[in-house]
């Protein structure tokens, strides 16, 4: 693949460094091997695990894009790094939940595991400092957050992804059990799905065991977190070995 100059560290995340190129609406993403969980109460270092988010993210937003999703992503680099339009992130997380687990359960008392009638889309307003509390559409709105209009094409995205997403991994063996999505703007006013679709920030089961195959191994102290991460890209990429 092409070589590509970086330039500026601009932003550092959890998970991965933004960096400046020579067109000013593009950016480089470099994908680390940082594992954080709790709001980043609680890390570690893996080696290979940016390598996996890179190439699973990368291979989904492809996916995506040929079906007409509009994305952030451009290209992979290589295997850590990948060409994204450069976007004013919208300070809001979108889960979509199909499967009850994690947060709901404990927040409602619900059965865990529980397959919904419905696909259900949750917000939360982006702030570590205090936990990425949940939120209603009211509070977007009322505190500038997101306009209405953003936020209807968000939730038709959201869904629009949720489908593409089950029909990608129910024949992999995989059910997709929830997510978590962030948009943007781009330079010319585009809204943008953006960030990362990996095992960091999607829940996947496996079909026929149960066994859970995304962070959840490193939240709950699991195990084989490495393997779970390889093997979803092995599934996606259609590997055997």
């Amino acid at each position: 693949m092409n070589e590509v100059t970086k330039h500026e560290m601009i932003y550092e995340g959890k998970a991965k460094r933004l960096y400046t190129t020579d067109d000013p609406n593009v950016v480089l993403i470099e994908y680390k091997d940082s594992f954080t969980a709790f709001n980043g109460e609680k890390r570690a270092e893996m080696s290979g695990k940016g390598r996996l988010n890179n190439l699973i993210s990368s291979k989904i937003f492809e996916y995506l894009a040929g079906n007409g999703i509009p994305l952030h992503f451009i290209r992979r680099v290589d295997d850590l790094r990948q060409l994204a339009s450069k976007v004013s992130i919208f300070p809001i997380e979108v889960v979509l939940r199909n499967i009850t687990t994690g947060s709901i359960v404990k927040r409602l008392g619900v059965t865990e595991g529980a397959r919904l009638p419905r696909p259900l889309i949750e917000f939360y307003y982006k702030d570590d400092a205090l936990g990425d509390p949940i939120i209603t559409e009211d509070h977007a709105l009322i505190f500038g957050w997101a306009a209405e209009d953003d936020l209807s094409i968000i939730k038709k995205i959201t869904l629009d992804v949720n489908s593409l997403l089950e029909k990608l991994f129910t024949p992999l063996g995989t059910v997709l059990v929830d997510f978590k999505l962030e948009f943007g703007r781009d330079s010319g006013g585009r809204l943008l799905l953006a960030d990362e679709i990996s095992p960091d920030t999607c829940r996947f089961w496996d079909s026929s065991t149960g066994d859970r195959l995304d962070k959840d191994r490193f939240r709950r102290d699991l195990g084989g977190v490495m393997d779970a991460y390889e093997e979803i890209w092995k599934r996606l990429s259609g590997r055997s070995d």
